[in-house]
This record gives C-alpha cells, structure tokens and sequence, in this order.
C-alpha cells in the first residue's frame, strides 16, 4: 500500500550489516553492567493535517473535513531499554488507531468506489507499528548523545465504510522501515533532566533500487521532554511529540483494490505524561 516490501529490503540489508559490524567493536566503556528500564507513556494525539488517495483517479481525502479527524484521540506508548557500557538496545510499542464518522459534504472516491455526497461514512485509521532500535552513546557520564539505527514494522488498515453497509473500501499492509535514530538527555542536577529523540528517514526509493515506478516515503518521530526523579526507581516526564510522513507510489500487490496507487501524508501531535522503571 504504501512502500513495497521488496524495496524496504533493499535498506534493510546494508543497515543490518552497518549495525552488526557496529556492535562487533569493543565498547570504550567503564562498566559492562546490564542495565534495564521501562518506559510508559499515557495521554491525547491531535491531528493537524491528514490527507490520504487510494487509485489515481481517486479522491485526495482530507481526514479532518472528510472523515470527522477532528477530536483527540487517547495516546499510549510502551518501550523498554536494555544497557550495556555505551550500547543501547530499545524496543517499543506503538497502538495507534482512529475511529472517526462524518456525513460527506462531496463525492468521495476510494480505489474505484464513490461515496456519494450526502452519505454516512465510518473510517478506520489503524497504524500500530513496533520498533527495534541499537544506539551507541558518545559521551560517558550522566549525559546522554547515542546515534543508532531502528528497524520498524507497521501494520495498516485503512477502511471506509458507508454507515448503510452498502460501501466499503479496505487497503491492508506489513512491512519493514529501517530508520536513523538519535537520542539525547542532559542532567540539569540530581533531580531534573530534560532530552530530545529522533527517529526518521526520507527515501526517494526509485534512485535507490532501480526501479521504474515513482516512490517516496518518509517518516518523522520527534519527541521533546523533562523529567524528574521521583522515589525508589522510578522518574516521571511530560512529553511533547510530534509524527509525520507518509508514502506516495504505486504497489504492485496484486491484492490491493484499484490500481495500487497511494498517496498519504500526515501530522499529528501528542502530549503525554510518561514514568520510568529503573531495574537494579
């Protein structure tokens, strides 16, 4: 639907490989201690621009006017990092759904289906994703500056639905995403902190493998936070987040509706109240 899954393994490979002989090399490290923590996020997404076209004779759908993204949504967020030396190992869970219904003030049409102006229709925005991520640190000490790669996989369903039954659209996909990652934490004293995340990539993916269809895609998880040691082990933090990108191309799944071609690009904001468990 969005990238092909061929395509994404044309980065996955190199960036295996960039990891592994990565993590090959000794550690300039104090400690070889394993260190664990749990991170857990709560709070509301908001949509500021969403915009979506399935076939190329199909609608560029704007997700708020359109299809009723117009409200908050919960937001939840788990992650856990493992520690050894200067290495970083991370894995995280993303849910991310919107269930949203709207009276369409215009024809609509998704793949080769139109919804008329005038008609109930339900959307489903599902894109929970997992994300693995090695990091290296830079600097010793409290402070943190780790650079690394992720390896993520999404898991879409997009649907629209005619609130009468009669019309119904669904473009399904899995596949990996390889990401650049960055991540860093300044301690302000024994109690305060504060620190930023990045993971992203762009990918004219057309120049990269050859290919002769027009794909790119892009995507952008941003995060700003401060946080406060609180008793035992444990820290709490307010987040600010901001996820974006999307894809445009053309796949060439023979199970997808339509002529495969999709364009979708989003920006949605989230602000959450996070805790961490430090492990002994």
């Amino acid at each position: 639907m969005t990238l092909r899954e061929d395509v994404m393994r044309a980065f996955l490979i190199p960036t295996l490989v960039l990891a592994l002989g990565t993590i090959a090399q000794p550690a300039h490290a104090t400690s070889s201690e394993v260190h664990v923590s749990a991170h857990a996020e709560l709070g509301t997404l908001s949509v500021l621009s969403h915009r979506i076209k399935f076939g190329r004779s199909g609608t560029y759908i704007d997700y708020i006017k359109d299809a009723g993204q117009d409200n908050q949504v919960p937001f939840a967020r788990l992650s856990l990092d493992i520690r050894s030396g200067r290495h970083i190992i991370s894995f995280l869970y993303q849910p991310l759904e919107i269930n949203a219904s709207r009276t369409v003030m215009r024809d609509i049409t998704v793949d080769d289906y139109t919804f008329k102006a005038g008609t109930g229709v339900r959307s489903r925005y599902s894109f929970p994703f997992t994300r693995a991520s090695w990091m290296y640190d830079l600097i010793e000490g409290p402070n943190e500056l780790a650079l690394g790669l992720s390896l993520q996989i999404r898991n879409a369903i997009l649907e629209f639905e005619s609130t009468d039954g009669v019309g119904f659209r669904s473009n399904r996909d899995v596949g990996p995403v390889p990401i650049l990652k960055v991540r860093g934490r300044h301690v302000i004293n024994d109690r305060f902190w504060w620190g930023a995340e990045a993971d992203g990539f762009y990918a004219p993916v057309s120049y990269i493998n050859g290919d002769d269809s027009d794909v790119v895609g892009a995507i952008l998880d941003l995060s700003f936070r401060a946080g406060m040691k609180l008793r035992g082990n444990t820290e709490a933090f307010l987040n600010l987040r901001y996820l974006g990108g999307g894809a445009t191309g053309e796949s060439n799944d023979d199970t997808d509706p339509g002529d495969g071609y999709t364009r979708n690009w989003l920006h949605f904001v989230t602000i959450s109240l996070g805790f961490t468990w430090n492990a002994l």
